[in-house]
């Protein structure tokens, strides 16, 4: 049985204003042949379909056209998919009857029985291979708070709520069926990626889950989403994000995209093998360290000519601020005009002073001069002395003030 592990599409996500219908159609149909190539006998999809819990039509047409076109063109392809943070779970379960008869399967609620009881085996799904079950798949979406078992807290609950799916799938499943587990959260030992909203702790770091959890011998593959850097996690080669097919920001710009591709042969892990996508747009942060304002304008002159298109690099720049400078995104725009690049940000970095703390008293802080106290905020936030014309300028305020 061969296998496709992917995660966190985030398909409707607006990169700093932009659209990119175009990338996620381009990662679908790379993801259709690589199916098709693969002979792939099923696709996990580990959560965070969509960008928002409510997707636009737009974004909905995208996934529903993919899940029709890979069904029709693999009739055998079994589909397994967990509703991750970013998306609502009813929403996501809404279409279960249609897409069922596709041999779609979608996990985003945790079902109870009318006494509060969690439903463990409604998050079970064997596994087939002419019609035989091979393996079964334990497709766990992620978990918010009241969805665990009791337990003191968050992180306990979670580990209760995977021992507990194990611990009853034991009494369903024959000897030599092998389990693999999915999950949307964040495991303890895994890189997070710098600067990136969408891929935050939750509630305070309390979310992450030691993978112990996952140490059971016939547990041959635990798929992951959540975090956007394709990994192990911690040492384990069996318990894997597949990452985000796309970068979700320009501190991601250096991942390697692609899916997780993993061969069960008798009850045992026989293969696993990552498959690179190389994403259509390029993300471009210039220059590499922070340069003054002149310096960046006469870097951008080196980016190529040409007309802005859909698959234009997205361009980040970084400015080093020595001083207030109220023309600085007219100027950039002016520099990038005839330019093949697409504008996300200019952001700013300032040079960083240590400064000296010490304790005041009342009549020392009504006694300092308000020159010097401007002078000490400018020299904090920009790294440099005030210019003189601001000085006079300040200067004017004071005395007005003064008066």
């Amino acid at each position: 049985m061969r296998i496709l592990h992917t995660a966190d599409w985030h398909i409707g996500q607006y990169f700093f204003g932009y659209n990119r219908k175009t990338e996620h159609i381009c990662f679908f149909n790379w993801l259709k042949t690589t199916i098709k190539e693969q002979q792939a006998d099923a696709l996990l999809v580990a959560g965070d379909i969509f960008d928002s819990p409510n997707p636009s039509a737009e974004s909905q047409k995208i996934y529903y056209r993919f899940l029709k076109e890979v069904t029709t063109e693999n009739p055998g392809l079994q589909i397994i998919i967990t509703a991750g943070n970013h998306d609502s779970a009813a929403r996501l379960e809404a279409p279960n009857p249609l897409l069922e008869e596709m041999n779609v399967s979608i996990k985003g609620i945790v079902s109870k029985d009318t006494e509060g009881k969690i439903n463990y085996r409604d998050l079970f799904i064997p596994l087939k291979t002419q019609g035989k079950t091979e393996a079964w798949c334990i497709a766990v979406p992620y978990l918010r708070q009241g969805d665990h078992p009791e337990a003191e807290n968050y992180s306990k609950g979670i580990r209760e709520m995977y021992e507990a799916l194990y611990n009853e799938l034991q009494l369903k499943k024959e000897p030599g069926q092998a389990v693999i587990f999915m999950g949307h959260l964040q495991a303890t030992g895994s890189e997070i990626s710098e600067n990136d909203r969408s891929e935050r702790v939750i509630i305070g770091g309390l979310e992450s889950i030691s993978p112990e959890i996952f140490d059971k011998s016939d547990i041959v593959y635990t798929a992951l989403g959540h975090l956007h850097k394709a990994q192990r996690v911690s040492g384990r080669e069996n318990v894997r994000y597949a990452g985000s097919p796309l970068p979700m920001s320009f501190s991601e710009k250096y991942y390697k995209q692609g899916v997780n591709l993993i061969e069960i042969k008798e009850g045992r892990l026989e293969k696993m093998e990552r498959l690179h996508f190389e994403p259509p747009v390029k993300l471009v942060s210039l220059p590499k360290e922070p340069k003054p304002l002149q310096e960046l304008l006469e870097e951008i002159k080196t980016l190529p000519d040409g007309e802005v298109k859909p698959d234009s690099p997205y361009l980040e720049l970084k400015v080093l601020i020595t001083e207030p400078e109220p023309s600085m995104r007219n100027q950039i725009e002016e520099a990038l005009k005839n330019k093949a690049v697409r504008l996300t940000n200019a952001v700013p970095y300032r040079i960083k002073r240590e400064r000296e703390s010490k304790t005041i008293t009342y009549e020392e802080l009504k006694n300092i001069d308000p020159m010097e106290m401007g002078e000490d905020v400018f020299l904090n936030k920009y790294g440099n002395e005030m210019p003189d014309t601001m000085k006079a300028l300040l200067e004017t305020v004071i005395q007005e003030v003064s008066r």
